[in-house]
Protein backbone atom coordinates (compact mmCIF):
# COMPACT_ATOMS: atom_id res chain seq x y z
CA UNK A 1 0.00 0.00 0.00
CA UNK A 2 3.15 2.21 0.78
CA UNK A 3 4.55 1.99 -2.68
CA UNK A 4 1.08 2.34 -4.28
CA UNK A 5 1.15 6.09 -2.45
CA UNK A 6 4.55 6.71 -3.14
CA UNK A 7 3.95 5.97 -7.22
CA UNK A 8 0.76 8.25 -6.83
CA UNK A 9 2.43 11.55 -5.11
CA UNK A 10 5.49 10.96 -8.15
CA UNK A 11 2.55 11.02 -10.53
CA UNK A 12 1.16 13.63 -9.25
CA UNK A 13 4.22 15.84 -9.02
CA UNK A 14 4.96 15.00 -12.34
CA UNK A 15 1.70 16.54 -13.61
CA UNK A 16 2.03 19.45 -11.65
CA UNK A 17 5.13 20.54 -12.72
CA UNK A 18 3.93 19.91 -15.96
CA UNK A 19 0.89 22.02 -15.87
CA UNK A 20 3.39 25.00 -14.42
CA UNK A 21 6.06 24.64 -16.86
CA UNK A 22 3.53 24.90 -19.80
CA UNK A 23 1.91 28.53 -17.68
CA UNK A 24 5.14 29.73 -18.03
CA UNK A 25 5.20 30.53 -21.85
CA UNK A 26 3.86 33.84 -22.08
CA UNK A 27 6.84 35.03 -19.67
CA UNK A 28 9.42 37.33 -20.13
CA UNK A 29 12.86 35.82 -20.15
CA UNK A 30 13.66 38.12 -16.81
CA UNK A 31 9.94 36.49 -15.80
CA UNK A 32 11.43 33.31 -16.23
CA UNK A 33 15.06 33.93 -15.09
CA UNK A 34 12.98 35.41 -11.58
CA UNK A 35 10.60 31.93 -11.44
CA UNK A 36 13.60 29.42 -11.85
CA UNK A 37 15.96 31.37 -9.21
CA UNK A 38 13.15 30.80 -7.08
CA UNK A 39 12.48 27.58 -7.34
CA UNK A 40 16.14 26.95 -7.20
CA UNK A 41 16.89 29.06 -4.68
CA UNK A 42 13.85 27.08 -2.17
CA UNK A 43 15.24 23.82 -2.50
CA UNK A 44 18.43 25.04 -1.53
CA UNK A 45 17.38 26.63 1.14
CA UNK A 46 15.73 23.79 2.33
CA UNK A 47 18.38 21.47 1.64
CA UNK A 48 20.70 23.71 3.77
CA UNK A 49 18.68 25.39 6.49
CA UNK A 50 15.79 22.91 6.80
CA UNK A 51 13.27 25.22 8.17
CA UNK A 52 10.58 27.65 6.88
CA UNK A 53 12.54 30.15 6.42
CA UNK A 54 15.11 28.86 4.95
CA UNK A 55 12.79 27.81 1.91
CA UNK A 56 11.32 31.53 2.03
CA UNK A 57 15.05 33.42 2.26
CA UNK A 58 16.22 30.86 -0.40
CA UNK A 59 13.69 31.93 -2.75
CA UNK A 60 14.06 34.90 -2.12
CA UNK A 61 17.38 35.11 -2.99
CA UNK A 62 17.57 33.05 -5.68
CA UNK A 63 14.50 35.24 -7.38
CA UNK A 64 16.24 38.27 -6.88
CA UNK A 65 19.78 36.59 -8.34
CA UNK A 66 17.45 35.39 -11.19
CA UNK A 67 15.97 38.41 -12.05
CA UNK A 68 19.36 40.20 -12.52
CA UNK A 69 20.86 37.54 -15.05
CA UNK A 70 21.69 38.29 -18.25
CA UNK A 71 21.22 42.39 -17.30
Amino acid sequence: MRLHMKETVKFLGIVTLAVALSACSNLSKTQKNTAIGAAVGGVAGNMIGGSTGATLGGAALGGLIGSQVGK
